[in-house]
């Protein structure tokens, strides 16, 4: 567990460098210390595909593909990052006529004259077995201790909305941690809409675009009550859950009503390491959540249908975890045999979700806005009283992701 978290900590805290610029890197000190010569490239044409060695890597690359990810100018398009072969024409026996590495460079030709050439950091970067070894996106899973003595700033709202080095920084908190704070927002459903598009997109749902709401259960959810909510992620019922979820307390004369965060893929890790049959099957089981309302005027019936944990199937990263018992629906999914299996696994998902180490309180006030990655990090609540206002919304994960990448970042 602890090599695991390490691991983790250091892919998130020096975001990976690529293959290739490791590979460059590699290559200037080998030359400047020792005079090392790189070993060539090689090649081996089997029936069904091109392996190619390259910096200790082994490579295995269909011929369709490498006809397929051409890219001449007759075969993709550079200025909109489109492809222009038709991949349907691409005969599914093709061959090449002649391969040879030049310059670091892949050269085939093909049967009618066609010539492709490939970088070959492109190559490893960009084949199964370079992705099967590479993170998508790194972060620092934490429990509390863990969270508390990384001492992340939160954003302040002046530097946010004209910085957009403060944005980077607090996008970059948000991709490691899966949390992100803005300090000193005005206590309105205005400001707060202002500070949330400074980060993407609403995402308008059957919640409305923003909303504001106090315990008076104008919804049939539990959040509108001045109950505790147990830890949980939002949306679970939906085909594609909320990416990002945005809460701002603007008023709250009272007691109780504390903020709880439990990173889920810290959990995730661990079930991972003490027991990979149980996350086999919690990354695998279908399992249904459902969200029904009828009553005045509120009309909604909702399904969602998936694992508990979402994985990348090639390189086994956890992306996505949809864990809310308030929401989960009857299991049909599933036969018999496996239900109680199932069951068991999740518990002990529960049972480390539910550690009281792993549990970050705090108190959100007027001012304060979290940002939450709802595919990763649950919230819950203590119960409160007196009259408690907050606001807040969803936001399109997609854009919040596509933001960060256009600072340079991995998301």
């Amino acid at each position: 567990m602890i090599g695991m978290l390490s691991r983790s900590i250091r892919a998130g805290a020096t975001q990976k460098q690529s293959l290739c610029a490791l590979n460059r890197t590699t290559w200037r000190n080998k030359k400047l210390v020792r005079g090392y010569a790189a070993p060539p490239a090689t090649l081996h044409l089997h029936e069904d595909c091109l392996e190619l060695h390259y910096r200790g890597s082994r490579m295995h690359l269909d011929y369709v593909w490498l006809r397929d990810h051409c890219r001449s100018d007759t075969s993709f398009n550079f200025k909109t990052n489109q492809r222009n072969l038709d991949t349907g024409s691409i005969d599914l026996n093709i061959r090449p006529d002649h391969s040879t590495v030049e310059d670091d460079h892949l050269i085939l030709t093909w049967p009618g004259g066609h010539t492709s050439k490939y970088s070959l950091c492109w190559l490893a970067e960009n084949s199964y077995e370079g992705k099967k070894q590479s993170t998508i996106q790194p972060r620092i899973l934490w429990n509390a201790d863990i969270y508390n003595d990384s001492h992340v700033a939160s954003s302040k709202w002046d530097t946010f909305m004209s910085s957009d080095d403060e944005l980077k920084t607090f996008l970059q908190n948000y991709l490691l941690y899966g949390i992100a704070f803005v300090d000193d927002v005005p206590a309105t459903v205005e400001a707060t809409e202002a500070v949330t598009q400074r980060v993407s997109l609403i995402r308008e749902t059957t919640y409305g675009r923003m909303w504001c709401f106090t315990s008076d259960f104008s919804r049939g959810d539990t959040a509108y009550s001045q109950l505790g909510l147990d830890r949980h992620t939002d949306t679970t019922y939906f085909h594609e859950p909320c990416g990002i979820q945005v809460f701002h307390c603007l008023k709250h004369e009272g007691t109780g009503g504390r903020n709880l965060l439990v990173d889920g893929f810290y959990a995730a890790e661990t079930i991972r390491q003490q027991s990979p049959e149980h996350f086999e099957l919690l990354s695998h089981v279908p399992i249904r959540h459902e969200f029904v309302e009828s009553d005045d005027g509120h009309h909604t019936h909702m399904i969602g249908v998936g694992p508990i944990l979402n994985i990348y199937p090639w390189n086994n990263e956890v992306y996505l975890i949809r864990y809310n018992n308030y929401d989960r629906s009857v299991i049909n999914t599933i036969p018999h045999n496996v239900v109680r299996r199932w069951y068991v696994a999740h518990r002990q998902l529960t049972m480390e979700l539910r550690r009281p180490e792993n549990e970050l309180w705090i108190k959100l006030t007027p001012g304060k806005v979290i940002f939450i990655d709802n595919w990763r990090v649950m919230h819950g609540r203590e119960a409160f009283t007196g009259v408690r206002q907050l606001c807040g919304c969803y936001l399109s994960r997609d854009d919040v992701l596509s933001k960060a990448r256009g600072f340079g970042l991995q998301a």
